[in-house]
């Protein structure tokens, strides 16, 4: 059975953890995760953990943060004068929303802070900073 290399169309399932157990994203219930190895279209630390792999092989895989989402940039957090945000969204922590750069296009940020003056608005993704674990089957390779 040939073994998993750069260029090829995979098919897998999986089940992402982070370190204290918590599953934030799998593959359960619906069709397997298809990409091509090596073409960035995932994390690079599981892309990485493939070639040599054959079908039907199982693995658990650590990646770290910075071969996942990468670290929290700092930067990435802007406050914003609570008076420019319409009154009708709600200013909840964890509360995800959509907003426009200069350049027109949209990006997911996430409230992180509210006081009476600000809103700590958070353009980090989710799992930055986050070590990753992932159980892997190679359902098919092609």
């Amino acid at each position: 059975m040939a073994e998993v290399k750069a260029g090829d169309t995979v098919h897998i399932h999986y089940t992402g953890t982070l370190n204290d157990g918590t599953t934030f994203d799998s593959s359960e219930g619906r069709d397997p995760l298809s990409f091509e190895v090596g073409s960035g279209e995932i994390i690079a630390g599981l892309d990485s953990a493939l070639p040599g792999m054959s079908e039907g092989d199982k693995k658990t895989v650590n990646i770290p943060a910075d071969q996942a989402y990468g670290p929290v940039n700092p930067e990435a957090r802007q406050p914003v004068p609570r008076a420019e945000i319409p009154d009708h969204i709600p200013l909840d922590l964890g509360t995800q929303l959509q907003v426009e750069t200069a350049q027109g296009q949209t990006m997911p940020v996430t409230i992180t802070e509210v006081t009476e003056d600000t809103v700590v608005l958070d353009a980090n993704h989710p799992l930055a900073g986050q070590d990753l674990n992932f159980d892997i089957e190679l359902v098919k390779v092609g």
